[in-house]
């Protein structure tokens, strides 16, 4: 465990960020970043973001650009709280029972039921058909996609195109407030985004998140991927909600978690002589994981769930995660991977 004076004057560590999609459960993502962008020896080269990830990736670098390290900790503060004041009259609010025991699923806010039972009858191109999306706005006030376009940290969102079922990686020079929404786009409950003439989802169908430009375009070797989709989850759900729930963390890790047993597959292959291959920039790729078992304890319904209360409980809890890390793991990066990879060969 490093000590505050010894994390100071470590030697500067090059790594890449892969951020997660998640909804409102991007403000954990958020509380990891504002702790990681305290220390002055991790240098972020590029950042792989997906949805409310790509959102956390876009807004750091734009606000990194303009002011270093705290410009990027104060642009994520304010990004998450104009996305809370936009919710602020919301009709997907908890019920008076979940407030008082403290519970933050919307599973039994009556919008939040009639909006579900809604668009499993009618598309969003029947109940929203001018397209609006209150993201938009958000967007465009919090990021300076001109400033991002030439920003130092590389930032990579991934969309899915609607025609081909392939992801589209976009870079930040091509970034700007459709490329996000697109990345956000989940298809029952936001019109699909129309980007030079392609219809675009939500990335996570088909990267969540990317990390192939982090290996091609990036100098790092160290990958700190921060996971809100939980891989694993005890029992098996038996309730309509919960097995839609499942389904969905299933589905938005599946592609991320082919890409890692590409990995640890690689780093079991890759031979001498082999230095200036891809192959080999894949095996020595060094993978380290932040995440939380609290986590888990989250259902699909709180990902729409706004209130500035549970975005801040999130945000600490990221803080929390982060610090774990740093501690746990700190002395890693740099040298060794702290997420083994490999045991996701097993039964492969």
């Amino acid at each position: 465990m490093e000590t505050a004076d010894a994390s100071r004057r470590r030697e500067p560590v090059l790594v890449d960020l892969a951020l997660q999609g998640g909804g409102s459960h991007g403000a954990f993502t958020w509380g990891v970043l504002d702790r990681l962008l305290e220390e002055p020896w991790l240098r972020i080269d590029g950042i792989s973001g997906t949805s409310a990830g790509a959102m956390n990736a876009a807004v750091l670098a734009a606000g990194y650009a303009a002011d270093g390290a705290e410009g990027a900790r104060t642009a994520l503060a304010s990004f998450w709280a104009s996305v809370s004041d936009a919710a602020r009259f919301s009709p997907l609010r908890r019920g008076p029972l979940d407030v008082l025991l403290d519970r933050w699923t919307l599973d039994n806010s009556p919008a939040f039921i009639a909006m579900e039972l809604t668009s499993r009858l009618l598309s969003p191109y029947d109940l929203n058909p001018g397209g609006g999306n209150p993201l938009r706005d958000i967007l465009a006030a919090h990021i300076d996609f001109a400033r991002l376009a030439t920003a130092p940290i590389k930032v990579f969102v991934t969309a899915t195109n609607v025609r081909t079922g392939r992801g589209r990686v976009f870079r930040n020079a091509e970034i700007t407030p459709e490329v996000m929404l697109a990345s956000a786009c989940l298809p029952t409950l936001f019109q699909a985004v129309e980007i030079d003439g392609e219809a675009y989802w939500d990335g996570g169908y088909s990267g969540n998140p990317t990390i192939t430009p982090l290996v091609r375009e990036c100098m790092s070797r160290d990958t700190i991927l921060v996971q809100i989709n939980p891989v694993e989850r005890p029992g098996t759900p038996r309730s309509a909600r919960d097995i839609v729930n499942r389904l969905n963390e299933v589905s938005f890790n599946a592609v991320l978690l082919k890409e890692l047993r590409m990995i640890a597959l690689l780093r079991q292959v890759a031979g001498p002589g082999e230095e200036d291959t891809e192959g080999a920039a894949w095996a020595e790729m060094r993978i380290h994981r932040i995440d939380s078992p609290e986590m888990v304890e989250l259902g699909y319904s709180s990902k729409l769930n706004a209130e500035w209360a549970f975005l801040t409980l999130l945000r600490d809890r990221g803080r929390q995660a982060a610090d774990s890390f740093l501690s746990t793991h700190g002395d890693a990066l740099g040298k060794r991977s702290s997420y083994a990879v490999d045991e996701l060969l097993q039964g492969v």
